[in-house]
């Protein structure tokens, strides 16, 4: 008997005492994937919460106010540069400019190399999406958000959230994303800053990614 007669003789044996039918109509499940479930609380202020408790630096500020957050958040870490997307709002980029940060504009049509990138000390993103029950941002790449090496690479991430971006859990934000996955987009979920962990739980921060990271929340 070869493995693969062996094994779906496995598989035949094990389904022996399953009746024959539609096990879906045998087995319905009442639940719609995609929707919100209850947190019990505010999902922004919960948001808010597990994204700190992942060690990032969190702000909430209204949307006037975020251009000098993006600021403030930059000199924080005391950066002397930043790139951004080619769709993030004017009045971010107008804010940088304006506090002496040099400030690089990843175009399209003239995209930074590698090496170049990592020169660059931070980046300032938009987000797709925020689940609040677990903390996590996720990024469909889209023009405020620009390629995938942009929130990679750079040493400090500044991302900006809206509120009504920020939904209750991952299955909800999963429905979201739906579009961008359809169109083909790549992916970044991020909870926290880049961290990992060895066999002795000696936690390294900035393998993988940004090390840190500043999430400004807009109402």
């Amino acid at each position: 008997m070869s493995a693969k007669e062996e094994i779906l003789s496995r598989v035949r044996t094990a389904l022996r005492d399953v009746p024959p039918g539609d096990i879906e109509t045998d087995s319905p499940v009442a639940w719609r994937h995609g929707q919100p479930v209850d947190v019990g609380r505010d999902i922004v202020e919960l948001f808010a919460e597990q994204v700190a408790d992942y060690k990032a630096a969190v702000v909430q500020c209204p949307a006037d106010e975020v251009p000098q957050a993006i600021v403030d958040a930059l000199q924080a870490a005391k950066v002397g540069s930043v790139v951004a997307p080619p769709g993030i709002e004017q009045s971010w980029q107008d804010a940088i400019a304006a506090s002496g940060i040099r400030l690089v504009v990843d175009r399209p049509d003239a995209p930074l190399s590698n090496i170049e990138l990592n020169e660059i000390d931070s980046v300032v993103t938009a987000a797709a999406v925020g689940a609040a029950q677990t903390g996590t941002i996720m990024l469909d790449h889209t023009a405020d958000q620009g390629r995938r090496a942009l929130s990679l690479v750079p040493d400090v991430h500044v991302c900006v959230v809206r509120a009504d971006q920020v939904v209750s859990a991952v299955p909800e934000a999963v429905a979201r994303l739906k579009p961008a996955v359809l169109a083909g987009q790549p992916l970044t979920w991020i909870s926290g800053g880049s961290a990992t962990s060895d066999i002795e739980l000696s936690r390294v921060e900035g393998v993988h990614g940004p090390r840190t990271l500043h999430v400004i929340i807009s109402q």
